[in-house]
């Protein structure tokens, strides 16, 4: 068998003869690049749709893309149900039983069928339980339940969180992304609004462009507050109480109060925001797999939640940077009814966007349906790939093909031959026109890595879910960072306990002194009191040229610790986030005063201090960045590993791709010479050579081809010739000639596979090559350190800090 292990090519089935209704050796493996160009699947219940689906999205997980998956009928959790060991009691759990009792077994006979099944489907698949753990291992996967506790939990109300400025700077975008988030709610609330005629989405879209326009959120409450008091004065040429008068305001309001007070709401309105970053990579940087599964909610929960996603899909598409390799996938299943050719539901325009947009930045779309009269072909024009599978009726076929057609110019589309050929379709069987490739072929879908035991149940989704130990949850917030010395000087209070009536200390004019602003509410009976404290203030620039590094950061470092005699030990300072024009040129009133030291009280101190700071941060301070010894590329300031490695990770699929580009344009000229010149030499072989020796013959004329077969995937020209060739040797007589002539065509044909193997030992080089390029390979610390050039101390100072002095004299910093 080939191997279908390659680089960036999906392992989908196998070539199927249409004549003879059998399979060949021959692989399907699909060009993951090629997906970047989006893929439509049509097949009516029982073709094997969603097998190839689910195959799809195993094979992209396994090369490392994370996916977006819209599951209205509850099934693709199976994605979940791969069991790398194939034992009857991991199936068992998860079995049907009615399937069980028809076939008259128990659960646990049942179990054991079904695991057996599945080594023996694998097993003729060339696949085995190592590559069901290399599938497991490759990404996170979980399923969400909007609207339910079943799954993981998704917050709608911080779906209405004011879009990225990228996306508000684009007029037409936010004007789109604001028409059907809109749409989306009034569709929630029983309102079939027009956008341009109806009083209520018009309202709705000014209170949004409002809020979003000042880069404000907002949620269902704010949203009912805005709608009694809009804050807006006008609507076009009149008032906003001329145009919608408070009383219909209100009765407005109140539907969505009811919504937002109705039983079991409160389930929209927990779990995660709709984040695609953070739904596509675990906290790690692991792709992750996110399925959402809708299948409990009615039509209008339904269409207000995916049309909520697909906005957010645009928005992040939006701060994407261009690719042509691909970065992540949306699979939608059963996309009926949020794509219909004439009716504009509020899904419609999101997802005509991503079609028509998505590939520049990498982002696969793919689409299902058993319902083909009702896609919107003409939208769908912009798929490169479409499966189609065994159809209904006359009319399913008609509308496939008329959707063709909108690609038959790239394609060499044949309408006569596509009809016959659907016609005949089976089970499992698919035909797959794909733009990038010469013309259709049709195969059978592979057995699938995960367990197909149907739509998943409310308590199987729970168990799914509580098994899944990596939880998706928002960074927690991380209180300020202070060192020990700066703790235990803040715990102490000033260094010298003031008298309340302490007057505030002299200075002479030549020292600089500000003060730093309280930013705490005193506690009951607390006592303002100001304490010495040293400021410093400036710019560290990193510069590295291996990096590409030039890196500006500012600092702003407050030292407590000035106990007589002065020290001005800067390693203690901590760092105070508060740039030199935020200091207070004047102090609070009544406040309490702490002594000042000798030495701070004399300018020269100052310029000592200063060069005490440059020379601390000189030696302490450096940026951590970290390094890919591969890829040779570095993470940015401020980029967490976990992003970073992401970013490897498209780094890497890139690299890999215009390499794997660069073979096929090496390679694919040799394979055609050397396959043309074993061609002749079988042609002489098989007048010669009994039935035995021509099989022998097929055997060595595959030498070579498999491995490159399965990085090169469909585009080379070898396999078609290869498969003609070995044809005719199956078809050819058994005379023979002299056996000089035998001899001389052996030879050649020798020589012919010498060379062949030559060829494959070259580049099975160069694919080891691209294979060692991973984006889990470790990653190793590149610390970037200062220069003293690159150090800017622009102002230390006497700085006062505050604290808040209770009766019973515990003193609190007032600056945090």
């Amino acid at each position: 068998m080939q191997e279908f292990e390659g680089l960036g090519v999906f392992y989908l089935g196998r070539l199927h003869d249409m004549e003879s209704e059998k399979d060949t050796d021959e692989l399907l493996l699909y060009d993951s690049k090629d997906l970047v160009t989006h893929a439509v699947c049509v097949g009516m219940t029982g073709s094997g749709k969603t097998g190839l689906c689910i195959g799809l999205l195993e094979e992209a997980a396994i090369d490392g893309i994370p996916a977006i998956v819209i599951d209205p009928k509850g099934d693709l959790g199976n994605l979940l149900l791969a069991f790398p060991e194939l034992r009857p009691a991991d199936f068992e759990p998860w079995v049907d039983t009615r399937e069980a009792e028809k076939k008259g077994q128990s659960l646990r006979e049942f179990a054991a069928a079904q695991a057996e099944l599945w080594r023996k489907g694998l097993a003729g698949w060339g696949q085995d339980e190592a590559r069901i753990r290399r599938f497991k291992d490759a990404a996170e996967f979980a399923i969400y339940t909007p609207g339910s506790s079943a799954g993981r939990p998704v917050s709608v109300l911080k779906s209405f969180a004011a879009p990225a400025a990228a996306l508000r700077d684009d007029t037409e975008l936010l004007a789109e992304k604001i028409e059907t988030t809109v749409s989306g709610v009034l569709q929630l609330l029983g309102i079939d609004a027009d956008p341009i005629q109806s009083r209520e989405h018009i309202l709705l879209s000014r209170i949004f462009d409002e809020t979003w326009s000042r880069g404000e959120d907002l949620d269902l409450a704010g949203l009912i507050q805005a709608i009694q008091s809009p804050p807006i004065e006008r609507v076009g040429v009149l008032d906003v109480e001329t145009f919608y008068p408070g009383k219909e305001r209100f009765e407005l309001a109140l539907q969505l109060n009811n919504l937002l007070a109705a039983p079991g709401f409160e389930t929209w309105l927990e779990g995660e925001a709709l984040d695609i970053d953070r739904l596509l990579y675990t906290p790690e940087g692991k792709p992750r797999v996110a399925i959402f599964s809708i299948a409990h909610l009615d039509d209008t929960e339904r269409m207000f939640f995916v049309t909520l996603l697909l906005n957010e899909l645009v928005g992040w598409m939006r701060v994407q940077s261009g690719t042509s390799s691909l970065r992540a996938l949306l699979y939608m299943d059963e996309i009926f009814g949020f794509f219909p050719p004439v009716a504009k539901p509020p899904s419609k325009t999101p997802l005509l966007t991503l079609f028509k947009q998505a590939r520049a930045v990498g982002l696969g779309v793919v689409v299902a349906t058993q319902n083909p009269v009702d896609l919107d072909y003409k939208g769908l024009s912009n798929a490169g790939t479409w499966f189609l599978g065994r159809l209904q009726t006359e009319r399913d076929k008609a509308r496939v093909i008329e959707g063709l057609e909108g690609v038959a110019a790239t394609s060499g589309f044949d309408r006569g031959a596509m009809e016959e050929t659907l016609a005949g379709l089976g089970k499992r069987v698919f035909l797959m026109n794909n733009v990038h490739e010469r013309g259709p072929v049709i195969f059978r879908t592979r057995w699938v890595l995960s367990y197909l035991r149907g739509p998943l149940t409310r308590d199987q989704i729970k168990r799914l879910t509580k098994d899944v130990s990596s939880q998706l949850a928002p960074a927690p917030s991380r209180p300020a960072t202070r060192t020990p010395a700066a703790a235990s000087a803040a715990a102490a209070g000033p260094t010298s306990a003031p008298a309340a009536d302490r007057p505030r200390p002299v200075l002479p004019p030549s020292v600089p002194q500000y003060f730093v602003p309280p930013r705490t509410a005193p506690p009951a009976d607390g006592v303002l009191t100001y304490a010495p404290a040293l400021y410093g203030a400036g710019q560290l620039s990193f510069v590295s040229t291996k990096a590409k590094l030039d890196h500006t950061v500012d600092f702003s470092l407050l030292l407590t610790d000035l106990a007589e005699p002065v020290v001005a030990d800067w390693g203690v300072a901590f760092e105070l986030g508060l740039s030199p024009d935020e200091l207070e040129t004047e102090p609070r009133e009544s406040a309490a005063w702490g002594p000042v030291p000798v030495e701070a009280t004399r300018a020269r101190s100052y310029k000592s201090w200063a060069k005490r700071l440059a020379d601390s941060l000189y030696r302490s301070k450096q940026l951590e960045l970290m390094r890919n010894p591969v890829l040779d590329d570095y993470s940015r300031p401020d980029e967490s590993e976990r992003d970073f490695r992401i970013r490897l990770g498209q780094a890497a699929r890139e690299y890999r791709d215009a390499q794997a580009e660069s073979l096929r344009k090496k390679y694919e000229p040799k394979i055609a010479t050397l396959e043309e010149r074993v061609r002749r030499a079988e042609q002489a072989v098989e007048r010669e050579e009994d039935q035995a020796k021509r099989a022998h013959m097929d055997t060595v004329i595959s030498v070579g081809s498999t491995l490159i077969g399965a990085f090169l995937g469909r585009k080379t020209a070898s396999r078609s010739g290869l498969g003609r060739a070995t044809t005719a040797a199956r078809g050819a007589g058994r005379s023979r000639q002299q056996a000089q002539d035998v001899t001389r065509a052996r030879e050649t044909l020798e020589a012919h596979r010498d060379s062949l193997q030559e060829l494959e030992d070259e580049f099975r080089d160069e694919v080891d090559n691209l294979q060692a390029l991973s984006p889990e390979d470790a990653l190793e610390a590149f610390p970037v350190g200062l220069r003293r050039k690159d150090i800017d101390v622009r102002l230390v100072c006497l700085a006062w800090a505050p604290y808040w002095r209770s009766p019973a004299g515990e003193a609190i910093p007032a600056w945090e």
